[in-house]
């Protein structure tokens, strides 16, 4: 069995290699065997002998049809030359119907419709021309002997013509799709882009100038009460600058003008990501992390919501993207802590370093789900933070607790150094609009 495999195996290679499938070969020998039957038949005056050379000959003109697929005009020239020769050379009377049928549907198949009208016509013009010479046959006669071939080979021709004309059709049909398709989307970017810069314009034209305008108003507050307060440790050196009212006062306008500050900031940054249509994480943002959660920490206590952070597990550095998406999901939750808890609320923070994971959880001891304020609800920070952790391709969790209070809980994957990330479902290549649309839902 070895040697016929290897002979079948180098019969594959040779006949891929000119173009040749089997079904060529099968549409040849179909060919071959009814240009045999017409040989049989195929007498009448002049006419050579039916022998051995009359069938070798015949199988020969059906020899083309096997490079139909890859040249299908040279298939169609090919038997006809063929043809030529054998009535030249070893003439029956056989009709060329049988042996033009399909080259000629393949050409015009292939856009060749020229070629496969004008070689039939000559074939069958000098047929018509030579057998009324030499029989002398009536014109309805010979419209009786050609007309069925005639009838076969147009008919090979039209369908031919129709399959090439449906097979356009369905092609520019498709580009025609992609087409509509491509200006679909460059509509759909076009729509976005103006969106963003609309959202950018207002952005600027309201909310960062309301921040600005609180920054300027917070410093002139605490130049009206004058600079004779002792430093502390407070932002910017400040901290307590005395006991009583205009001690706390200068605290809390210097935490007003410093959160100010830095939340116009971002704003700036992040209307700049909106302006650009391919946003890059900028500086202004790549720089909130968890290092920054011990001024968000002070902050909020100065702001009347005591925090205390807890950390278990041994600290070890995590991506800048799931930095940059605990430390937004830590400032929502104690902001929330701010505006819904209550003003005796405290806040805990706690931060887990589990293998593989980044776990968060936010509690406070505030009013409890059935007094929560009507606005409790009115805000998107849940969504935001729901949002910013599937990014990265945690989860996030939010619920009153059962005694009081609010529980965020977040569970971020943050492998150790050296260990791939595994993508999680929803984790995105980069920063994008879905970062955007979470700073603008803060």
């Amino acid at each position: 069995m070895g040697p016929l495999n290897g002979v079948a195996t180098r019969a594959r290679q040779l006949l891929q290699a000119l173009g040749i499938r089997w079904i060529d070969a099968g549409a040849a020998a179909l060919v071959a065997v009814l240009v045999e039957l017409n040989v049989i038949v195929g007498g009448g005056p002049g006419a050579a002998p039916l022998n051995t050379l009359a069938y070798v000959l015949g199988a020969v003109l059906a020899v083309p049809i096997l490079f139909r697929h890859r040249w299908p005009l040279a298939s169609l020239v090919g038997v006809s030359a063929l043809l030529l020769l054998y009535y030249i050379v070893d003439r029956r009377n056989i009709s060329p119907a049988p042996l033009f049928c399909l080259p000629l549907y393949d050409a015009a198949v292939a856009g060749y419709l020229a070629a496969a009208i004008a070689i039939p016509a000559f074939f069958m013009s000098v047929g018509l021309f030579v057998v009324d010479v030499s029989t002398h046959q009536g014109l309805v006669s010979l419209a009786a002997e050609f007309l069925p071939s005639i009838a076969v080979l147009a008919l090979a021709i039209m369908l031919g013509e129709v399959v090439r004309s449906r097979r356009a059709l369905a092609a520019e049909t498709a580009d025609r799709l992609r087409l509509a398709g491509e200006e679909r989307e460059a509509e759909t970017a076009r729509q976005v882009a103006e969106e963003r810069l609309r959202i950018a314009r207002e952005l600027h034209d309201t909310v960062a100038h309301s921040m600005a305008t609180i920054t300027v108003q917070a410093g002139s507050a605490l130049h009206v009460l004058g600079p004779d307060a002792p430093a502390g440790d407070g932002p910017d050196g400040s901290g307590p600058a005395r006991n009583g009212p205009d001690g706390n006062l200068r605290s809390a306008l210097i935490a007003i003008r410093e959160t100010s500050k830095a939340a116009l900031n971002e704003m700036r940054a992040t209307l700049g990501q909106l302006r650009n249509e391919t946003p890059d994480e900028s500086p202004e943002l790549r720089t909130a992390g968890l290092d920054r959660l011990p001024a968000l920490c002070e902050a909020v206590t100065a702001a009347g919501a005591p925090v205390s952070v807890t950390t278990e597990g041994q600290p070890r550095p995590v991506p800048p993207a799931v930095s940059h998406a605990a430390y937004r999901i830590l400032q929502e939750s104690l902001t929330n802590v701010l505006r819904h808890a209550g003003p005796r609320a405290r806040a805990s923070v706690g931060l887990a370093y589990e293998p593989g994971a980044l776990v968060i959880r936010v509690t406070d001891d505030g009013l409890g789900p059935g007094e929560l304020p009507d606005d409790a609800a009115a805000g998107h920070g849940l969504t935001g933070m729901a949002e910013r952790a599937a990014a990265v391709g945690g989860t996030l969790s939010a619920a009153a607790g059962p005694g009081g209070g609010f529980e965020v809980a977040a569970r971020l994957p943050a492998p150790a150094p050296g260990q791939a990330a595994a993508p999680g479902p929803g984790q995105a290549a980069g920063p994008g609009a879905a970062t955007v649309a979470a700073d603008l839902a803060r």
